[in-house]
């Protein structure tokens, strides 16, 4: 009987997906100047495997649930009809730009969706005379990147690290990045847009006004309309700069450590020090490793002066940058240091694992990765040194998981020099560092990714007395639902439990900026800004046009 039931519901489902697709193809004939309809992916499509896979760059949400439509457009304009329909028909939009999200709401959903893959979307215009670029939303930061060092030696964009993610998605979360304690986040250097809003229009900074302007650079960009290009400002570096990682065991360089938590927001701003602790070895050898890996814009001839002054623990020699690293596994860590001078874009392509001077075209690289890597991910920001108890604490967490890792990421600089209320990002002066705890493993099981993502949480709790509380700060791209989702609920004052933790007291202006853009919250996802009037519990109907209605 139950099978039969199932059955009955799959069959149901089915005709209901078959008819919304005859009349999603309809009606996007009705409103589309051009043939929209031959970019469309339905579940029968024969390509739709390989568009969805290619699209989802998170992997672990491949078993999640999938859009009934995937929408390719390949012109500006082919997106106003999607959005009508999409209100027509009452189904939902979510919006992917680079497919990176860690919490996979690009690209999966509990009601009925289509997903607007924006991949499609990745002209760029360059003017080095007036130093901007015009990069469209679905552009990779890769691509991005590989055209400015076609242009030129000396320009750069203070974007992310991993060069793989779209810009719509990265710039509208903020951007931290290698080049930010010089020049800011990538939002930061936003100086115009193109949105598409609720009713198909193409809005520009001066159309959309301040008030969206402010939102989209680091509020999240879905919440408020479609990003379709961003206008940024170039940079100018020098035509040399220095990258180097020195490996160090935690255990006995804990002294280290404590020095980089209190000095490395406020070296000089050309110089920007991450670091990243991680295991290394195997079995009953197996020990907590922390790396220091860097960026200085200049070559090594200034470099080292400096480092000798501020980290001479590290014990970098000018020979360092122009020979390969010695490997001798008789004393570990095998790498103890290694150095290059090179161009910025030299540089890119060592802070994503690669060699400074691989062919440039590593940076289009869009194939799918053969070995999968599932993982989840939590971040906080820093306002006091973590004293050792605390180190001792992640040591013994860490010898109990097999991939963990913490990325910590320092402010300062620029970064002090912006009000936190100039863009939605508040976290600036008086935090020390960003911080980012990540679980990998490589088998998506329930049986293996639950104990996983379970640690992860441990770490998180455990680590609450150390980070910046009252909230409790987060960082938008780097996504949590854990701490909080809207699901079918869109209550402002349940929302800003897990808003003001991105964005403090910025959270209540976004939602008045969504109240005038978007009232009857149709751009909306798990973790989207809801419109600042839904003060009462109201539940959102999956199939409506978007329209609330009390419960």
């Amino acid at each position: 009987m139950a099978s039969l039931q199932i059955l009955s519901l799959l069959l149901f489902l089915a005709k209901c997906y078959y008819s919304k697709e005859e009349d999603l193809v309809q009606c996007l004939s009705k409103y589309s100047e051009t043939n929209v309809t031959q970019n469309i992916y339905t579940l029968n499509s024969p390509t739709y495997s390989s568009v969805l896979e290619y699209a989802q760059k998170n992997p672990r949400w491949m078993n999640s649930s999938h859009p009934i439509f995937i929408v390719s457009p390949t012109k500006e304009s082919d997106i106003k009809p999607v959005i009508l329909c999409a209100k027509i028909l009452g189904l939902q939009i979510k919006i992917k730009s680079g497919g990176h999200d860690y919490e996979g709401i690009s690209f999966r959903s509990e009601t009925p969706f289509v997903m607007l893959d924006l991949s499609n979307l990745d002209k760029i215009e360059i003017d080095l005379k007036e130093g901007t670029v015009w990069a469209q939303a679905g552009e990779t930061l890769g691509q991005l990147y590989y055209a400015i060092a076609k242009k030129s030696k000396v320009h750069a964009f203070p974007g992310g690290v991993c060069f793989t993610v779209g810009t719509g998605g990265i710039i509208s979360g903020d951007g931290l990045g290698s080049l930010m304690r010089k020049f800011g986040l990538a939002s930061d250097n936003v100086v115009d847009a193109h949105v598409m809003d609720v009713n198909g229009n193409i809005l520009d900074r001066k159309k959309m006004k301040e008030d969206l302007f402010w939102a989209i650079r680091g509020g999240g960009g879905a919440s408020f309309g479609v990003i379709l290009a961003w206008k940024l400002k170039l940079v100018r570096v020098p035509d040399k700069v220095t990258v180097f990682t020195v490996y160090k065991k935690l255990d006995s360089n804990q002294n280290l450590l404590q020095k980089w938590q209190n000095t490395s927001h406020q070296l000089p701003d050309g110089l920007f020090i991450r670091t990243v602790i991680q295991n290394d070895g195997t079995g009953n050898d197996q020990y907590v490793l922390m790396f220091f890996q860097a960026l200085y814009l200049g070559p090594v001839d200034e470099l080292i002066p400096l480092l000798k002054e501020k980290f001479p623990e590290f014990d970098l020699e000018k020979k360092d940058c122009f020979q390969e690293p010695v490997v001798d596994c008789s004393n570990m860590p095998c790498i103890r240091k290694e150095c290059r001078e090179s161009s910025w874009i030299g540089s890119v392509l060592y802070f994503y694992g690669k060699r400074t001077n691989e062919p440039l075209e590593v940076l289009l690289e869009k194939s799918i990765p053969t070995q999968k890597n599932y993982f989840k991910a939590t971040s906080a920001f820093v306002k006091t040194p973590i004293p050792e108890s605390g180190w001792e604490m992640v040591k013994r967490l860490f010898l109990e998981e097999e991939r963990p890792q913490i990325i910590m990421e320092p402010l300062g600089g620029k970064l002090d020099e912006i009000s936190e209320s100039e863009i939605p990002l508040p976290h600036r002066k008086g935090n020390l560092y960003n911080i980012q705890y990540l679980v990998n493993w490589g088998d998506n099981s329930e049986s293996i990714s639950s104990p996983k993502i379970e640690w992860l949480r441990k770490l998180y709790k455990k680590m609450e007395p150390y980070v910046a509380n009252s909230p409790r700060s987060a960082y938008l791209n780097y996504r949590d639902l854990d701490l909080g989702t809207s699901q079918d609920y869109y209550n402002y004052s349940k929302a800003k439990i897990w808003g003001e933790k991105y964005f403090k007291g910025n959270f209540e202006r976004l939602a008045k900026v969504k109240s005038k853009v978007d009232p009857n919250n149709f751009f909306r996802n798990e973790q989207s800004i809801p419109p600042y009037h839904t003060d009462s519990l109201r539940r959102l109907d999956p199939m409506s046009t978007g329209l609330h209605q009390d419960v």
